[in-house]
Formats: structure tokens, sequence, C-alpha cells
């Protein structure tokens, strides 16, 4: 009976996996984007090899780097379990490492420590993300053993952004003592706690740490890391009044979230949310454009160009102001040049038209282009579909598999189809090539005919103009000479980069 419970400490069932079948692919898609899982081994200070995995955006973006949320397991959990931690925060440019703690999964080691050993395990695994420069901020996110874990570390290392610790126990020994009831062994308190001696020592001499140590009371006060606190109400195995004695005692910026269910139970969605919302403020991910919107940015792309090197910027500024005015279609009773503003830069100014003339139905023109330029402006076909995702909850008895299933994400495949189409159909303004003043026609009397048309078209509209506001291809016109000055202005020998594909 007490080897069983001492067992039931140090050596409970193990995860054995194949990391191919129940971790995410080497390379999946997420929420239309992609995805990669990078496998590593670090080795602990005890010489024990962990293996490790570490998901993130692929391919990563280059100068810009991203948090990292480390998912620590339960006692007989493995990396598997934070399968559910990717799905929630690689959307929000948060990148997500897991490991198997010494003892645990497909890990070196004998016997777990339920958070003493795998602190430094967890050290191992920050100081290696810290070397990467890749890395930004760092969270952590522990269940069971690993919110013990996660709490054990924090006390040592402040500079953690936060902290979800969900169902973790207060005092080891208290826990034990609340098991025997738990599991009605009908012994007297006094043998209990003589049973409970004994296997302290045991527990010493084989895995090497005194189970008087673990007290998670004893650094809460000291930790002042945000945490999120998270139990099941119908916890049996870590009864809800753990998380309540931390939580009170507790120094830093903290919340606690009750939800239904018992300690492997899965975790309803609102729960998840939180965890999301909790790690996107203290991480603050950066917003990168998605790869649809940097299609779009394509045909605003003024080459290498630097802004305000040897140019006339208030001769930009009263262009760029000219297409903003132009761009609002507001009738003005006030024949003056428009007042420009000066205190914004040259650069975010023309930075600014370009979603204007994105936007507005005025400022764009259907034009045919030729074959040549055509295909340079067509992107790659949206034909594939976007992978969704389901997962299952992190039960001991049944690690969940986050396996990519058929399917689409309908509105970002929506928006880059509707991207595409504009694509081949429509230039916008600034991107309009000067192609329209350099056309030379080779038909003479087709020249004339059309000549004649504008004639007469003109001189109906001098009749017009005394009752009917100015048509919009006045407008367009208008509109396509001052983007062919600003380009004139700034481009100058530059040549867009449409022009140089073959």
């Amino acid at each position: 009976m007490i080897d069983q419970f001492i067992n039931f400490v140090i050596r409970p069932p193990r995860a054995d996996y194949n990391p191919e079948q129940y971790l995410w692919e080497k390379e999946f898609t997420l929420a239309g984007r992609q995805f990669k899982r990078q496998d590593l081994e670090l080795t602990n200070a005890r010489g024990h090899k962990l293996r490790c995995s570490h998901y993130m955006p692929s391919p990563f973006p280059e100068e810009t780097p991203l948090p990292c949320v480390i998912y620590c397991h339960g006692n007989s959990g493995c990396r598997a379990d934070a399968n559910e931690a990717a799905v929630i925060l690689l959307p929000s440019n948060i990148t997500v490492f897991t490991l198997d703690f010494s003892g645990s999964g497909l890990s070196d080691g004998d016997y777990v420590s339920l958070g003493w050993h795998e602190r430094d395990d967890l050290k191992i695994v920050v100081s290696y993300l810290r070397s990467e420069r890749q890395i930004s901020r760092i969270g952590l996110w522990g269940r069971s053993m690993g919110a013990v874990t996660s709490l054990l570390y924090g006390a040592e290392d402040p500079s953690i952004a936060g902290m979800v610790l969900d169902s973790a126990f207060s005092n080891l020994f208290d826990l034990m003592m609340e098991l025997v009831d738990v599991y009605k062994i009908r012994l007297p308190k006094f043998t209990v706690k003589m049973a409970v001696q004994y296997m302290r020592r045991v527990i010493q001499k084989k895995a090497k740490f005194d189970i008087m140590d673990l007290n998670c009371l004893k650094v809460a006060p000291k930790t002042f890391i945000p945490a999120l606190f998270g139990h099941a109400s119908e916890d049996k195995f870590i009864q809800p009044h753990h998380s309540d004695l931390i939580f009170k005692s507790y120094a830093g910026d903290k919340n606690v979230i009750k939800f239904d269910g018992d300690h492997n139970s899965s975790r309803p969605q609102f729960y998840y949310d939180s965890v999301s919302i909790f790690f996107f403020n203290v991480l603050r991910p950066p917003q990168i454009s998605s790869a649809c919107s940097s299609k779009l940015e394509k045909y605003y792309d003024l080459g290498d160009l630097k802004v305000g090197a040897g140019m006339d910027e208030s001769l930009l500024y009263e262009i760029i102001t000219g297409i903003e005015t132009e761009s609002t279609n507001v009738p003005s009773s006030s024949s003056a040049a428009p007042r420009v503003l000066m205190t914004k830069p040259v650069s975010e100014l023309v930075s600014e038209v370009a979603p204007l003339a994105r936007l507005h139905p005025m400022l764009t023109r259907n034009i045919r282009p030729d074959s040549d330029e055509q295909s340079n402006l067509q992107d790659k076909p949206n034909g594939q579909s976007d992978e969704c995702c389901s997962y299952t909850s992190s039960n001991r008895e049944s690690w969940g598999r986050c396996s990519s299933l058929g399917g689409s994400d309908e509105e970002s495949s929506a928006d880059c189809t509707a991207a595409n189409n504009g694509n081949q159909v429509t230039l916008d303004v600034l991107a309009t090539p000067l192609k329209s003043s350099q056309q030379i026609s080779s038909d003479p009397p087709k020249v004339e005919k059309q000549k004649q048309k504008k004639q007469k078209k003109q001189k109906k509209q001098k009749k017009r103009d005394s009752t009917t506001p100015k048509p919009k291809h006045d407008k367009l016109e208008k509109l396509e000479a001052l983007s062919k000055r600003l380009r004139l202005c700034i481009l100058k020998r530059v040549s867009h980069r449409r022009h140089r594909s073959t």
C-alpha cells in the first residue's frame, strides 16, 4: 500500500507516445496561416536530455521577435498536452514551447518531483529562449504539477511576463493527507502521519527532494508576476481551495476563474478566451500583416524609394493633400488651395494615400492591361483550402492530438480571392502606369472619329455644367493627373517593381 502511494507521487503512469502521431505536424496550417514544429533536445543540470518542441510561424518574420509561452504539463502528461495552447496562442503571433519534463514522456529520468526538479528543467528552457534573438517576452502556462513548477520558478525570475496557473496545489503534505480521505484509506490519523514520514524518507532517497519543501504558500507572497488562476469546481484530486489559498497570499496582479469539470476534464471555451486575452495583454505580440494584405500592398509599393531624399517635400505635401481632398468627395465653397498640415512626415502621408486609394470607390479606374502586365499582376491562385483543426482535452488517459483536418477558412480565403480578382481587373491610382499618356495609335481614321465623338460630348457637357455637378470621370481624370504628378516627382527614373518581371 505504501509503495503504491510512493509511486503515485514520484512514479505515476508515464506517457509513451509517438511524436508524429500525437503532436502537430512538422508543417501545418492554422487559421489560414502556415506554422511549423521545431523539435530539439536540451540537457538539464542532472544530465538528463529533455525532448522539446517549439511551435512558430513558417517562415519566422524577419527582424520581428515574437513572444513565447512555455507550456508545463502535469505529473502524467507530456508535451502533447500543449496542442490546445498552440491552437489558442499561435493565431495571436505568440509562439508555444513545450517539453517533456525529466521523468516524463520521452525525456530521460526515472522519477518526477511534482515541481521541485521540474523548476530546474524550466530554467534550462528559459535560458535557451533568452539566447534566441527571435523571442521577446516569455510567459508560463502550467497545469497541475506544471502550475506548481511555474509558480516555483516565477518566484526566482521576475522577468517572466505572466503566468497561467491551472489547478496548482498549495502544499504537498496537505494534499497527501487529503488524498487519504478521498481514496477512503481507513487508518488512524497518527498512523497516516507515520506512513507519510516513512514515504518522505523513501522519496528523498529515490527522487532526491523533500516533500515538505513543496509549499507554494511560501513563495506566493514573494512573487509579483501577473497571474491568472484557474480551477475546476468539481476537482476531487486537487480541490479548489488550494488555488484559493495561493490566490489569497499571492502578491502580484491576479485573477481567478472557476469553471465546471474535474481535474482532468477539458476546459471550457470562455476559460481559453480568458487565457488568450491575458497573454495578449502581458506579452504584447506584434501585429504582423497577413499574406492577403501583403498581396494588396504590392500595388502600392514605391520600389526602393526613400521618401525625402533630395525631393521637394512641400510639393509632395501639396500633391498628397490634393489626392486626399478629392477622395473625400465633399463639395467646397472655397477655391483656395487646401491647407497642408506639416506635422506628419512625407513617408507617413504616402503610406496613408495607398489605403485611401484602395478603399475609396472614386479612386479606382478599370484598365485592360496587356498580356505581360496582366501575368505579372496576377498572384498565385488561392486554390488550396485552409486547414482547420480539432483538438481534445489534455486528459491523462488520452492526450489530444491536434490533426489538421480538411476544411477551409472561408473568411480569409474570401478576402484573398476578392483581392486577387481586384488585382486582375482594377489598378489603383498610385499604381497606374503612365502608358495612357504614351500610347500611340496606329489607326489614324479611328483616332479622328474618337476626337469627333469627344468634341460632341464636350459640347453637350458644357450645356449641362450650369445645372449638373461634375461627372465622376472628371474627378477620375483629375485624380489620375495628381497621381501622375506624384509618381513623376517621386519615381523619376525608378521603374515600378511590377515592370521588372518578365
